[in-house]
């Protein structure tokens, strides 16, 4: 259970200096720069393979150049973290906050020394140290240095170097400020001279005449204030845990719980607790909860003559003996007690307070009785009060009953709440657990009611337990907080705001600063909880506590003042100066959100009105002024200045007087030309926060770019561009004055959202927020550079994903990718250059019409390249999975239907790429239970397409899972296999090796043969047994592919990757995560040897790609292994969630080179095959030679002139035996005709 400090001001001075010697042990020690670690070289040689390209379902893509790269999701539980550019574009996270981080600055000292980076925030951890709202980072090494002392949120920094020293503003309170404070030097926090304000600090900025400019929510200097009514909230001690020692034996009067609510102070049986005669003893109570108690009220008892004479009071946990003022009943003057406080034995004395000198924390307290009157001491009852005003989850730790209290403090709850444990935190709370399936605000609901009895204003505070003490932080969900706090408040429209509460320590949030009724008959103030709709099934919430603190000031004040740092009082006449008087002239309760200077201008932006403008308006000369058409018609949340450009950031739509359009949430004010300027026409939600970012757009050095973060999912058509989907991320390119969305460029891809940045001097400037990043944003498809420095570049089409429907994705073969591009070739016959990609995606064509699932890319002679697509006829939920092509026929198979020129298709296409069209006739279309076609493979030296897939026939042929086409005509190859295939290849001429999920003869396989010579099917040797599930891709280890490489989905759900090493299979055991999908595998040669092993040869890899996951390294989407090692070799995202690669495909086959010094197998053959005849051709000149010698030996016999005839035999070979295979162009090997 976490307490407050014990310490009265000289103490925690001392303590100050000693808790902050390693943070000044810190500052001396600091390097500058940001290191990112290379890794090595992949070594590949893509020389012989002409161009290279990779198909995937992805968005941004990199190759992996440096070990800070990964392809995680930006965090969407209200998380954010300290992010760096890499030099490759995309962004490193260097530490993570478990909140938002709001506010960074350069914490520079005078003499030029970098004392590190001050982060401020709502978080409650830094790189899992726990940092409450602030810590100073090193950005070389990321160690964080807590700067403890702050209890709250930070929301705005400046740092001041000619000082050294850091303002810090936000809602919080620290030493004897609050929400303004300052930290000097190397000493630490240091209050400043007028004790902070009397509500939040949103930004600070240093004026041109040198003061510092405070901007927020207040009224006046000051903090908080003591209630007129004091000590009135009761400690609950009923719930307390009561023991005692010495206790009498008297019947009656031996319970220490005899004297909690005993508020009328009446003794005897039941009601009194009594020690031993003469015997010292001690009371206690032990809580559950922490408190800070101001008032101890003590009845003393007077039973049979006996009574307590001193006694003394010990906090626990601290062990403390605590020191009390009170008014001495007989003298009637203020006295002061603390290890011996009297009591009186005055029976007129009904009770006597005693004061607590020192406000501390405590959970439990111990009541030593050391004198007593009479036979013993004893006590008639003992009450705790507290000025905090508090409504707990717990209502057992409320106000509590028998005080008989007419408007307690409670709370009310719905749904499956559970008490937990306090842990570390402050007292015990409510956990639900919500499993859904639908969750929303009546699932489960706390609703406190605290004790006000003083109305005024008043800051509310929710308090929210850290998840690492229950373990809860991967499931905490998100709140909705409604309040309702006075009676003019309309039930319709409460005070509302979201909290996450996936803090790891504990926090606070203010969920409100103003008015707050007291308690009546007709009203009580409120604050609810209940969970926000749209979470996910499975999410735990808590409920602590909710606090409300009366707030006093000096008042005059309405969001601005100006602070001389070089005054070391301050003058409460704020006339004198022109920021202060710039305030008051606003409509009361002004919200000052962002104080920016800019060429000798201070711009005030936020949320208010005065005559002449809204929500902005400047200060310059000693005026207030309004800029042109009177400001903005809505709120401004923030404001960057780049060059003479503001860039503004709210929830406005346009000027206060109306003439500007597009200005939807975001604007720009060029203060040189004193006019507004639309971005587009803006986005559709609210913009929070405008980050500037370095990106590398068009001239191959980085420019400054605009984000704009906030509550939108659009960026808005304008007369020059269309409507752009967004995630709540939108980039803004001043050197082309338009969205990076809308131009075709090249550039680092980003998404999620940034909250703040700073410069660095000497490294690259220090981003916030929640981002994935990688260093390209190229969608679906990429091609891979043959030569010079391996890289990655645009194939020149923009593709877009589509989202599969449910259909669609049960015909989806297992590990074979749904969405983006799934396959692609390359094809140059007759002299063209056309790159073709399949799969399920929407790209956009040359003359800028839609195209669908398939696409050609021609660069065809010098007139650039031209993107079109195969036109109409096919359904748009088609998938394209399987490519192939002879001669000038493209052969495209997948889940496609449709139909082509008036026929139906369904499963495959042929389509004419010389004539760009649709080939004549199509194929008869494949029937079945969700027809797929997933591989084509062309037999060598034929023309026999070999196609397979899932289906059951092909036009009216019985088919199932391979037909061959040739001559027009589908053709069964032979009987006995049947299931699904996912991948072809030829072994030779003449055996077909099939991966799938197969049955062959009766018998489940995953790998089968076909020997096209002898036509039949046949279980792969040992793949029954070795192999764990159905292949689902394969590619050949060697040039006769007597090795091969093969990886699918056993059948526990895990991948496997496997080697057929010609005799058995060997696995490359379990290395991969969870959820990972195999879809391609590939051998590359390589431009430097590794060591050789059994199961890569050494001058080549094996490139796996899919969705992968290395529990050593995360999420991937290529590796590279070279039979020891996986190497993590390219990343990628879709979206928000780790993309994926399908396959590699180039322009020319990979051919295998000899290993250990020896020929190819094929030359092998060829010279065997020339040594046979050689050796042939000798034997038959040797044998000329002997016959003619024989014949000299023998003489000479003529010929015979008559010959045999020819034709007597032909009676005897039957017809069937001699025309009987004429027909196999037409007819199967079982006799079944062909179509």
């Amino acid at each position: 259970m976490r307490l407050s400090s014990l310490f009265g001001p000289t103490a925690a001075e001392f303590a100050s200096i000693t808790r902050f010697w390693p943070v000044l042990i810190h500052l001396a020690s600091l390097s500058q720069a940001v290191n990112f670690t290379p890794v090595p070289s992949p070594n590949l040689d893509l020389s012989q393979l002409g161009r290279v390209a990779l198909t995937g379902n992805f968005d941004a893509i990199s190759l992996y150049h440096y070990e800070q790269q990964n392809e995680n999701p930006f965090s969407t539980n209200g998380s954010q973290s300290l992010l760096s550019q890499m030099p490759n574009g995309a962004f490193a996270t260097l530490v993570s906050a478990d909140a938002y981080i709001m506010t960074m600055c350069p914490f520079v000292l005078q003499d030029g020394t970098l004392a590190g980076v001050v982060v401020g925030g709502n978080f409650t951890s830094l790189g899992g140290v726990e940092a409450q709202g602030v810590a100073l980072v090193d950005p070389s090494t990321a160690k964080i240095t807590p700067l403890p002392g702050l209890s709250g949120q930070v929301f705005t920094l400046f740092c001041d170097q000619n000082t050294s020293t850091v303002y810090v503003g936000g809602d919080f309170t620290g030493a004897n400020s609050s929400n303004a404070i300052a930290w000097v030097g190397m000493a630490g926090w240091t209050n400043l001279p007028f004790a902070g304000f009397n509500g939040p600090v949103n930004s600070i900025a240093q004026a041109p005449n040198g003061n510092v400019i405070f901007g927020g929510s207040f009224s006046g200097l000051g903090n908080t204030t003591l209630p007129t009514q004091q000590d009135q909230q009761i400690i609950n001690l009923s719930s307390a845990n009561l023991s005692s020692s010495s206790s009498t034996s008297t019947n009656g009067f031996s319970d220490p719980s005899n004297i909690i609510c005993r508020g009328n102070g009446q003794g005897g049986t039941g009601n009194t607790w009594l020690l031993s005669d003469n015997t010292p003893g001690f009371w206690r109570a032990d809580m559950n909860f922490g408190y800070e108690p101001t008032k101890l009220r003590v009845w003393n008892t007077h039973q049979d003559g006996r009574g307590t004479k001193t006694f003394r009071y010990t906090a626990f946990p601290i062990n403390g003996i605590m020191n009390f003022t009170y008014t001495d009943p007989d003298t009637k003057e203020l006295a002061a007690c603390d290890a011996r406080c009297p009591l009186s034995s005055d029976l007129s004395v009904q009770y006597q307070d005693f004061h607590f000198v020192n406000v501390i924390g405590m959970s439990g307290f111990q009541i030593d009785i050391s004198d007593w009157y009479g036979s013993g001491g004893g006590l008639d009852g003992v009450e705790l009060f507290e000025n905090d005003i508090f409504a707990y989850a717990v209502d057992g730790l409320n106000e509590p009953a028998c005080a008989n209290i007419q408007y307690g403090s409670n709370a009310t709850t719905t749904g499956p709440w559970t008490v937990t444990p306090s842990g570390q935190s402050i007292s015990e709370y409510l956990t639900a657990n919500l499993t859904g399936p639908i969750i929303n605000s009546g699932s489960a609901s706390v609703v406190f009611k605290p004790d006000i009895k003083q109305p005024g204003n008043y800051t509310v505070k929710v308090y929210t337990p850290g998840c690492q003490q229950d373990s809860s932080c991967a499931s905490r969900g998100i709140v909705n907080i409604t309040g309702v706090f006075s009676s003019g408040t309309s039930a319709s429209a409460p005070v509302q705001t979201q909290i996450y509460q996936t803090n790891d320590f504990d926090k606070y949030d203010q969920i409100y600063y103003g008015y707050v009724d007291s308690n009546s008959d007709t009203f009580r103030p409120s604050v609810t909880i209940t969970p926000i709709s749209g979470q996910n099934s499975n999410i735990s919430l808590v409920a602590q506590r909710v606090g409300f603190t009366l707030l006093n000031s000096t008042g005059g004040l309405n969001g601005i003042f100006e602070f001389n740092p070089n005054q070391a009082t301050i003058n409460t006449d704020y006339s004198n100066s022109t920021y202060d008087v710039a305030g008051t002239k606003l409509e009361t309760n002004a919200l000052i959100n962002s104080l920016t200077v800019l060429g000798g201008n201070m711009y005030v932006a936020g949320n208010f009105s005065a005559a002449g403008f809204e929500n902005i308006f400047s200060i310059s000369s000693g005026n207030a002024t309004a800029l042109p058409n009177g400001g903005l018609n809505a709120d401004v949340s923030t404001v960057f200045a780049y060059g003479d450009v503001l860039y503004i950031g709210g929830n406005f739509s346009n000027t206060t007087n109306p003439g500007v359009t597009g200005l939807s949430n975001v604007a720009a004010f060029d203060t040189s030309k004193g006019a507004w300027q639309s971005l587009g026409a803006g986005v559709n939600g609210r913009v929070n926060t405008i980050v500037p970012l370095l990106l590398n757009v068009t001239s191959g050095q980085p420019e400054t770019c605009i984000t704009v973060n906030g509550d939108f999912d659009q960026i808005l058509a304008s007369d020059s561009s269309q409507a752009s989907h967004v995630q709540g991320l939108a980039v803004w390119v001043p050197s082309h004055n338009d969205w990076l969305q809308n131009l075709n460029v090249q550039t680092t891809a980003i998404t999620g959202k940034l909250s703040a940045a700073t410069n660095i001097s000497g490294s690259s400037p220090l981003l916030a927020g929640t981002i994935s990043s990688q260093g390209m944003g190229i969608g679906d498809a990429v091609e891979l550079s043959t030569s010079g420095n391996l890289g990655l570049k645009s194939l020149g089409v923009r593709i877009q994903p589509q989202q599969i429907s449910s259909n669609m994705r049960k015909r989806a073969v297992n590990g074979q990718n749904a969405t983006g591009a799934v396959t692609g070739l390359f094809y140059n016959n007759g002299g063209r250059n056309i790159t073709i990609l399949g799969g399920h995606f929407t790209a956009t064509a040359s003359n800028g019409s839609v195209i669908d699932n398939l696409v050609f890319i021609n660069a065809t002679g010098s007139g650039g390249e031209t993107v079109t697509g195969v036109g109409n006829g096919l359904d748009d939920d088609s998938v394209f999975l399987a490519l192939a092509t002879q001669a000038d026929t493209l052969y495209a198979g997948g889940t496609i239907s449709g139909k082509v020129n008036g026929a139906a298709i369904d499963g495959l296409i042929f389509y004419d790429l010389a004539q760009a069209n649709f080939a004549s006739p199509q194929p008869p279309p494949f029937s079945g239970n969700n027809v797929a076609v997933n591989a084509i493979a062309i037999r060598p030296s034929t023309t026999e397409v070999y196609v397979g897939g899932n289906f059951d026939s092909a036009g009216s042929l019985g088919c199932p899972s391979v037909c061959t086409y040739q001559n027009s005509q589908w053709n069964r190859p032979s009987s006995g296999i049947s299931g699904s295939v996912s991948a072809l290849t030829w072994q030779g001429n003449d055996q077909l090796l099939v991966g799938g999920n197969l049955t062959i003869g009766g018998n489940a396989t995953s790998l089968a043969n076909y020997d096209a010579k002898k036509f039949v099917w046949s279980v792969f040797s040992r793949a029954s047994t070795a192999v764990p599930g159905p292949v689902t891709a394969l590619t050949p280890a060697n040039s006769d592919v007597s090795k091969f490489w093969v990886s699918g989905q056993s059948t526990n759900g895990s991948a496997f990757l496997m080697k057929f090493d010609g005799s058995n299979f060997q696995s490359v055991g379990d290395v991969f995560g969870a959820d990972t999908i195999i879809e391609g595998l590939s051998i590359l040669s390589l431009s430097q040897d590794h060591s050789d092993n059994p199961l890569v040869d050494a001058g080549t890899t094996l490139l796996v790609t899919g969705q992968l996951n290395l529990p050593s390294f995360g999420n991937v989407s290529a590796l590279l292994f070279n039979g020891t090692t996986f190497s993590p070799f390219i990343l990628s995202n879709s979206g928000n969630s780790p993309g994926s690669l399908s396959q590699l495909f180039s322009e020319k086959q990979f051919t295998f080179s000899s290993s250990g010094g020896h020929l190819a197998l094929g030359f092998v053959i060829l010279i065997a095959l020339a040594c046979a005849l050689g050796a042939t051709f000798l034997l038959v000149v040797a044998g000329i030679f002997i016959e003619r010698y024989r014949r000299r030996l023998e003489g000479y016999h003529p010929a015979p002139t008559t010959y045999f005839d020819k034709t007597s035999n032909m009676g005897r070979i039957p017809p069937e035996r001699l025309f009987g295979s004429l027909g196999r162009g037409a007819r199967g090997p079982t006799g079944t005709p062909m179509l």
